[in-house]
């Protein structure tokens, strides 16, 4: 054997010896950005935005899981994360996530960590008067737009950031969002709400899941939330609900069960070219598909959709537990295993996100 020959045969074997290189795990950091919209919306008017940011890091510490309620009765399950590791790599595609109503970021865990396991900077917020942990309110029910500027608060807390500020890149961003957090990426993208048009809708369709009040907020009737629209403190805000939110640079933008789309015109709609991947179950009672992604995916300009055969609304959630699938078995229990459904999304993104950003 010529001595090329078995240089190469060695170099050949070192590389079929050489260990493959370990797998990012998800890293979690969490801030509080200020933000004057939401003290409009928070029960205390606290003008305080949370947001959580996961990512990849190649840290030798484990990852460890969170339990979203009660620290002696917890009710879900988030995916695992390590807290506080340093991120693995320069600048990374980043993504906005946008819980729905009455959730949090880390009830979107499942999703979040997963996209940072694949190299992704994901910036997830708690909407003010909107979340599962503070009070909800008829000021953070009736000003959803509102939403699209708490990504854009985080986005900026995040680029100030000493720590994560240089790993995000703004060249590469993307929305995603769960139902109102789809009305929320589709504001953030560019579509301009109009909030008569959905109370006409209302009107004319009272028992559209949409219309009724929500699980996570039974007093707010679609008459409260009139009410609260044409008050003197919520008034000026709602006047304003027409002006532009698109946030600059977006390229791409994946939805989970997209509620509220009865609010755009569909000029607004249709003048959306940015691509778009919505994912729904065909037994989805909240945001039933007929009058939410289905529209959606037909006036928009480069958008697909791809329907989930059983699949109900929650299940987008996160896991339960024993104690949650028991006590709320409205969110918990489902026709097709909360596993799979997360798996077909994260399949999703990965495929979207890697067409339009990567």
């Amino acid at each position: 054997m010529s001595f090329f020959h078995s240089a190469l045969a060695l170099a050949l074997g070192a590389l079929q010896l050489a260990p493959a290189p370990p797998l990012p795990k998800a890293g979690e950091r969490t801030g509080v950005a200020t933000s004057a919209t939401a003290a409009i919306r928070d029960a205390g008017q606290r003008d305080a935005l949370r947001f959580t940011v996961w990512y990849p890091t190649h840290t030798a510490r484990a990852e460890t899981p969170l339990s979203i309620g009660p620290p002696d009765a917890p009710l879900f399950q988030e995916a695992e994360r390590v807290e506080d590791a340093p991120v693995s790599g320069g600048r990374l595609p980043t993504l906005l996530l946008s819980h729905g109503n009455g959730g949090t970021a880390r009830m979107m865990g499942w999703l979040g960590t997963a996209l940072a396991r694949a190299g992704y900077l994901v910036i997830a917020v708690d909407h003010p008067g909107n979340n599962g942990i503070d009070p909800m309110t008829l000021a953070g029910s009736v000003l959803p737009w509102l939403r699209a500027d708490d990504l854009a608060t985080a986005l900026a807390a995040v680029q100030a950031d000493p720590v994560l500020g240089a790993h995000v890149d703004t060249a590469r961003l993307g929305l995603v969002g769960y139902s109102a957090g789809g009305f929320t990426a589709l504001v953030a993208a560019g579509a301009r709400p109009d909030m008569p048009r959905l109370a006409r809708f209302c009107a004319a369709h009272p028992d559209d899941g949409v219309c009724r009040p929500q699980d996570e907020s039974p007093t707010h009737t679609q008459a409260a939330r009139v009410a609260a629209a044409a008050s003197p403190e919520l008034a000026p805000h709602v006047r304003q609900a027409g002006q532009s939110r698109a946030l600059p640079g977006v390229r791409a933008a994946f939805l989970l069960a997209p509620a509220i789309v009865q609010a755009f015109d569909p000029a607004e709609l249709e003048a959306l070219q940015l691509p778009l991947s919505i994912m729904v179950g065909t037994d989805d009672a909240v945001a039933a598909p007929a009058s939410n992604s289905d529209v959606a995916a037909a006036l928009a300009g480069n958008a697909v959709i791809r329907h989930l055969p059983g699949v109900a609304h929650y299940d987008f959630l996160s896991e339960c537990t024993p104690l949650g699938a028991d006590r709320l078995q409205g969110l918990c229990r489902t026709a097709v295993p909360k596993a799979a459904t997360h798996a077909a999304a994260v399949d999703e993104a990965l495929r979207f996100f890697g067409e339009n950003l990567r």
